[in-house]
């Protein structure tokens, strides 16, 4: 299993499969094909149905448009066998192709191929299940953030300090911010009045209205194509920030137990990147806010104190409840239902937390079972569901 480097990463939104992927991948064709006089990318599948919302082709136009004229071409109705983000860079001088590349943005970030697939991994972690690395756990004495401590080096904290201090800055920024995103659907920013709103209520509902406040903040800043952390993905990324800073702050608790926190909710969703998939073109939402949610989840049940038993088990409810939950962005825009179901994913991993630390830690289910499940069921899912905006929600709106 690789690091959580691998995992959180920073950059810009709206999508870490549609924009940060293809963007990366654009910078890396470049350099291997700068003597090229033109360049043309087909973008497949998913890539291409969901692209322009997604703004896949101004990520790659920004890196190869001012090196040479970029051509690109949508095939929306061709799935490549490998994944169903595909791409094909080519360079081209004098009109003759002198280069190409097929590569595939796999979600959070990533990119792979045949070539790569059968390449060494650089994988720091002996144990890839939550079963083993409990195992280990209640054999040593220890929790999920001494393991990751062990298997990553006392340098993953100024790392997770840096993801830490950006989660915050797009909350920072997302509660500022006013206005109508960017897109056409003229989906109005609300993270701020939320903010306001919540000044003026008590207790529970103060709580409540804050934590959606916070996670609106970062979704909508994805949306607008702010910069924000992969947790595991840009279309889920408000859902970890919210509820650690939620708690961060109305329970003053210390730093370092965030960046604690924030390891724990990183082992988990590293578990479920090698053993699944956190794609929404793979297996739909359930992949993205299902695995956000079962991040958060953890997260506070680490900063509760709870025991490794009821950090999996927390988790284990985060990702269950929303197996089956499907990818179908209204105008392959990153924004409906996307940005609310940021928010009400953040409080379901609270109430997942809060479920977990008033039991035992015991249950029926295990967390790696739900993983398994939940590749099935992104397996089983029609591609209508999977990012394609061609059913649904993305669906009945043009009806």
């Amino acid at each position: 299993m690789e690091s959580l480097r691998e995992l959180f990463k920073i950059g810009n939104g709206p999508s870490s499969s549609h924009t940060m992927g293809p963007k990366r991948a654009a910078e890396q064709f470049k350099e291997r094909c700068g003597e090229a006089d033109s360049y043309r990318v087909t973008l497949y599948g998913s890539l291409a149905a969901t692209g322009k919302g997604h703004l896949t082709d101004v990520a790659i136009l920004s890196v190869l448009e001012p090196k040479a004229p970029t051509e690109i071409v949508w095939k929306a109705d061709v799935v490549l066998p490998f994944h169903p983000n595909g791409m094909l860079f080519e360079g081209l001088k004098g009109g003759e192709v002198i280069d190409s590349w097929q590569i595939f943005s796999v979600g959070g970030g990533a990119l792979a191929n045949e070539e790569t697939k059968d390449a060494p991994k650089i994988n720091i972690y002996p144990f890839t299940t939550i079963e083993e690395i409990k195992a280990y756990c209640q054999r040593e004495g220890k929790t999920y953030w001494e393991y990751v401590e062990d298997c990553e080096g006392a340098d993953i904290w100024d790392f997770l300090d840096n993801v830490w201090t950006v989660m915050c800055d797009t909350i920072q920024r997302g509660l500022n911010n006013d206005g109508v995103l960017p897109g056409g659907l003229k989906v109005a920013r609300k993270a701020s009045n939320y903010y306001v709103k919540s000044q003026s209520y008590a207790g529970s509902l103060a709580s409540r209205a804050r934590i959606y406040a916070y996670a609106l903040a970062v979704a909508e800043e994805n949306a607008s194509g702010g910069e924000v952390v992969t947790a595991p993905t840009c279309g889920s990324c408000g859902v970890i920030p919210a509820t650690i800073y939620h708690l961060a702050t109305s329970r003053n608790f210390t730093r370092i137990r965030i960046l604690r926190a924030l390891a724990t909710a990183g082992l988990f969703g590293n578990v479920v990147k090698t053993n699944s998939s956190i794609s929404g073109a793979e297996v739909g939402c359930q992949g993205e806010i299902g695995v956000a949610c079962a991040m958060a989840a953890a997260a506070a049940c680490q900063l509760f104190g709870g025991t490794p038993s009821q950090i999996e088990y927390a988790a284990e409810m985060g990702l269950e409840h929303h197996l089956g939950l499907t990818c179908d962005p209204v105008c392959g825009l990153v924004q409906v239902p996307c940005i609310e179901r940021n928010a009400i994913a953040a409080a379901r991993a609270l109430d997942a937390n809060t479920y977990a630390t008033l039991s035992d830690g015991q249950h029926l289910v295990a967390f790696d079972k739900v993983v398994a499940v939940m590749k099935e069921t992104g397996l089983d899912m029609p591609s209508l569901y999977r990012e394609t905006s061609e059913g649904g929600l993305a669906k009945r709106y043009h009806e």
